[in-house]
């Protein structure tokens, strides 16, 4: 990770908590900038090659504002990276911008893992719990993997719960090796 990208993140997250932006709308207009970011081979080029000049990069900028519906706040902020030559770490400033504005706002980042897709009536079951859990509002990433064979890996933050059949069975396998 780039060492500037917690603290241009912060900034970020600070504008739009004290200016009471819609946190869900700035990440929205990051999103779109970030596809296209993701898309074009060229303005990755353009942002990164030195030899352009930042106002000409401030005025590619410009075009692509109202193209993509950026709003002052966030054209201003895309503003500083590029003046300050920092647009090739923009990923990683807007991995932690979402990191940032998350702990801000006191939402626990979940990730369940669970061996096959759950009915939407049990990912509501679950979610309640975890927010119980969490102590609050929750951002729940769901994902698939097969291996686990039942059960679910829950992370919140840093901390893992393996409630699944795979890590029971490691649980007993050590514990019989141990005995």
């Amino acid at each position: 990770m780039a060492v500037y990208a917690g603290r241009y993140a912060r900034a970020l997250a600070e504008i739009v908590t004290d200016s009471k932006l819609d946190p869900g709308a700035v990440d929205a207009e990051l999103a779109g900038f970030a596809a296209a970011w993701d898309e074009s081979p060229e303005l990755r080029e353009v942002f990164a090659d030195p030899s352009i000049a930042g106002g000409r990069k401030i005025a590619i900028l410009d075009k692509l504002t109202p193209k993509l519906g950026l709003s002052k706040t966030v054209r201003n902020f895309l503003a500083v990276l590029t003046n300050h030559e920092r647009m090739e770490g923009f990923p990683e400033v807007l991995a932690e911008y979402r990191r940032e504005i998350r702990s801000m706002l006191g939402i626990a980042q979940v990730e369940f893992t669970t061996a096959r897709v759950l009915p939407d009536e049990e990912r509501q079951t679950v979610l309640e719990r975890v927010r119980a859990l969490a102590g609050g509002e929750i951002d729940a990433k769901f994902t698939e993997d097969p291996s686990l064979l039942g059960g679910v890996l829950l992370r919140i933050g840093s901390t893992i719960y393996d409630g699944s059949v795979r890590g029971r069975l490691e649980q007993l396998k050590e514990k019989l090796a141990t005995s």
